[in-house]
This record gives structure tokens, sequence and C-alpha cells, in this order.
């Protein structure tokens, strides 16, 4: 491999490992207060904050107005051109957009929060609650833009350290909450979760120095507009996603019943959990990377190619050893009474295995800025995966949630890929190819297995698979690192695993 090559999956691991500290953190404070929530709420608590959860996550995508992820585009453009009044003022405005925003975002919830009470839970007794969920909507929209500031300047270090520290302190606050009120409990935590996340995103945030610089009208509502350009994509795109998770869980409740929802939420949450963090991690870097090389397709093609290798590395075995270990980690992360989320756990994880290879694709059209084209093709999928959700789970009860996600998964591989490939000329690299039909193997593999064999042969045989895939993957990553560079603790370390590149020195060695 040659030397560019190193260097550029050099740096997207050095930004993997940073974020991706900060991800399994994520993972393990998750999996305490998922324990725990399943321990003091049970199924029906569960399903009542995954409704909650739905409810807030669809208000604070439009208090963001897809502002964070856009903002972070002109950040970083900014930031490149190495203007440094352009950037002070791209600052100022993606924070003053996104009070504003979120100040407007909270009235109207308020307003609306009886009808949002009835479309929920059919009746209207839940909205007072939902008229205190509606503050931690603007302490979100404070909390994006100055992660989108953290993130455009690529300050990863401090990133992954506003992550912890606002997910450590919003669990030791919002556990007691849930202890001592139980159900009650449930939307003071979620506002306590917020304002920390708030709290730890301003600290970081002030750190990234801005010029005093005049913003006048006229530039504000320029600034604004050039954000809200790509912006208002990635809202439509945020409030298909959101707006499908929601409608989703509001048809369990009203089809299968509350303590179903709850099933669903567990199999949802241990689910997306290690894949979605795989790319946040990813994604922190990412798109800022290859909005620096937009401009040129084969370094883009390049770049989401090395992307995609990764992500495979990273992601496969995880999703391997979920299967394999599927009751296991439900218990683990629930309780024995969540046993039915089971095999709706692996339907959702077959599913996010494809996530995994089709976003960084996605991510090309965005750095391209085809906004028509991802709008459209992100309405095509999410229809099309209501649709088959609601449709399967008409036929096959809970599981069919599962099995309608996964076919939408699927499809939505499919459509990309023929999207960038017919614009940009792009296709996987002979590496990718390679990597996904030995992953993609193992994973169906491990899923069907399931159904063939006693569950002790298949979690022995998913032992082993999971341990050699794991190695395997570690070996793929550590030879794309530029090993020379690495500490020598580390050099002996993995040499003493034979997890260390071969050289031709140490072919010609005696």
């Amino acid at each position: 491999m040659n030397p560019q090559a190193k260097k550029s999956y050099g740096q997207i691991l050095k930004s993997s490992a940073i974020i991706g500290g900060s991800s399994l953190v994520g993972i393990v404070i998750g999996a305490v207060r998922t324990k725990a929530m399943a321990l003091m709420l049970g199924p029906s608590g569960v399903g009542l904050l995954g409704v909650y959860t739905s409810i807030l996550d669809l208000a604070k995508g439009i208090a963001v107005v897809g502002a964070g992820t856009s903002g972070v585009r002109e950040i970083a453009d900014a930031a490149g051109r190495g203007d440094s009044a352009a950037f002070s003022r791209t600052v100022l405005t993606l924070r003053r957009l996104l009070i504003i925003s979120g100040i407007l975002c909270l009235l109207l919830f308020v307003v609306l929060s009886g009808l949002i009470s009835k479309a929920s839970f059919g009746d209207a007794g839940h909205s007072t609650s939902l008229m205190v969920l509606a503050t931690a909507v603007i302490l979100s929209a404070v909390s994006t833009g100055q992660m989108a500031v953290v993130r455009g300047v690529r300050r990863m270090a401090d990133l992954a350290r506003m992550n912890i520290f606002g997910a450590c302190y919003g669990l030791i606050i919002s556990l007691p909450l849930i202890y001592f009120y139980r159900e009650s409990g449930i939307v003071p935590s979620l506002v306590c979760a917020a304002a920390m996340g708030a709290l730890a995103s301003w600290w970081y945030g002030r750190k990234v120095q801005i010029e005093a610089v005049e913003l006048t009208w006229p530039q504000f509502s320029q600034e604004t507009a050039n954000i809200l350009k790509l912006g208002l994509v990635f809202l439509s795109i945020m409030l298909m996603s959101l707006g499908v998770a929601y409608l989703v869980r509001i048809i369990v409740v009203r089809r299968l019943g509350v303590e179903a929802a709850g099933y669903y939420q567990a199999a949802w949450t241990v689910g997306a959990l290690y894949v979605m963090s795989i790319l946040e991690m990813m994604g922190a870097d990412f798109l800022p990377r290859l909005s620096a090389v937009s401009k040129s397709t084969v370094n883009c093609i390049q770049v989401v190619n090395e992307q995609v290798e990764v992500n495979m590395l990273i992601g496969g075995p995880g999703v391997i050893a979920t299967l394999s270990f599927s009751p296991l980690v439900i218990l683990v992360f629930y309780s024995d009474k969540f046993g039915p989320a089971t095999e709706v756990l692996r339907w959702i994880c077959l599913g996010m295995s494809l996530r995994v290879a089709s976003w960084p694709m996605g991510y090309m059209l965005i750095a391209k800025n085809a906004r028509g084209v991802v709008f459209w093709s992100e309405l095509l999928n999410r229809s099309l995966e209501l649709g088959l959700i609601w449709i399967c789970i008409r036929l096959f009860g809970l599981v069919g949630a599962g099995i309608g996600f996964f076919v939408s998964c699927v499809f939505y591989w499919f459509l990309i890929y023929s999207i960038v490939r017919h614009k940009y000329g792009f296709g996987w690299s002979a590496n990718n190819k390679r990597i996904g039909l030995i992953y993609g193997s193992f994973i169906l593999a491990g899923f069907s297995v399931w159904y063939l064999l006693p569950h002790a042969v298949v979690i022995t045989g998913g032992t082993l698979v999971t341990l050699v895939a794991g190695y395997c993957s570690l070996k793929a990553l550590c030879a794309l690192l530029p090993f020379e560079r690495l500490p020598r603790l580390a050099q002996e370390t993995l040499a003493l695993f034979r997890l260390a590149p071969i050289t031709m020195a140490d072919v010609d060695a005696p």
C-alpha cells in the first residue's frame, strides 16, 4: 500500500479511535441506563419511554432544521479556506439560528401538546408531561449548534469528551428520578439528560476561538440561507426517519399493545446500539473529510471506499456477536421478561449490517450537494420501510417489524449503490467486495442457524466465528495503519499477537 493511502487510512482510524473510545463509554453508559430502566420500569414502562423518546427526537429534528449536519459542512468549508471572518460569521449564524428555531419549536410543542398526546396515546392525559418534555427541545438545539462547531473544526478529542461527560452526568441525574418516581420520572429524566448534554457542549464549544466580527441582518440572512439550503434537505430526511420510528411504535402500541412496544424498543435499542455507535464514530470526521475533496469525483470514490472498508471491518464482528448471543444480549441489557424481543433483534441486526455498508455511499451525495437526489431517494426508502413494517406486523405480529426493516435495508442498499454508480461511476473496490462477501456469509449463517440447530451448538459455533472474525478484522485494520508511527509498546503488543503487518524485510530475514 502506498504511503498516501496509509496516511488516509491512518487519519480515518485515528479519528475513529478517538470517537470510538467515547462511543465505547457511551455504550457502557447506555447499557447501564437500559438495564436500570428495564428493571425499574418493566416492558410497559420501556414501551412508554420509547414513545416519549420518539416524540422528543421528532421535535428535536424539527428544531434543529437540519442545520447540525449542514452547519458542519459550511464550517468545515470556511475553515478549509482559511477565511477566519467567514468562519466566525458562519459559527455565530449557526448558534443564533438554532436558538431561534429551538424557541419557536418549544412554543409550538406546548401549543400542540394535547393533539400530540391524543395521537400518541389515544387521550389527552399525557399533555402536561409533553409540555415539560418541550424544554428538552431547546436544550437539544443549543447542544447541536455547539457540537456542529466542534465537529466542523475537527476537534475530535473535545467531541469525545463532550459525549462522555454529557452522557455520564445525564445518567447520574436521571436514574434517581426513575428510581423514585417510576413512570412519572421518565419525562424529567429525559429533560435532565438534555440539560447535561447542553452544558457539556457549551463547555467545549466555547473553546473554539472566533473573531469579534459584525454580523449584520443581510449577512445573517445570507449565511442562514446557505445553511438551510442543504439543512432543509437534512431536516426532511431526519423528519422522515424520526417520523417512521414514531409511527412504527404507534402501530405496535395500537395493534399489539404497550408491552409489545416495550419488546420492540428493547430489540431496536440493542440492535442499533453497536452499529449506530460506529456510524456516529465514523461520521464525526467523515463528512468534513469527504466535503474537502468533493470537487474531485475520483478522490470522493476513494474516500468512500476507504470508509466502507473500515466500517465493515469494525462493524462485521459486532453484528456477528450480537446475532450469536442474541438471547444473552437481551438478558444482559434488559431481563428475562423481554424474551419476545430476541427474534426481532436478529432481523434488526441483518438490516443494520447493510446500513454499515450503505451509509458512506449516501454521504457521497451529500458532499456532492445533490439535494434533490438525496431527498427523493430517502422519501422512497422511508415510505417503503413504513409500508413494509405495517404489512409485516399484520402478517407476522411483532417479529414483522424486524422483517420489514430488514427488507427495506436491502432495497436501500441497491437503490443508493445504483444512484452513485450511475451519477459518479462509483463502484466497490475489489477488497470491499471480498470483505462484504465474507462477512455477509458469516452474518447470514449466524442468523440462519438459530432456526436449524440446538441453541447450545449455535452459541458454541458463534463464539468461535466471532473470535475468528474479530481477529481477522483487527489484523486487517492493523495492516492499514502506518505501523512505524505507532508507539513502541503498541508495536510490540501487536507483534506479540501476530497482528503486525508483514514487511519484505521480515520475509527475507533468516
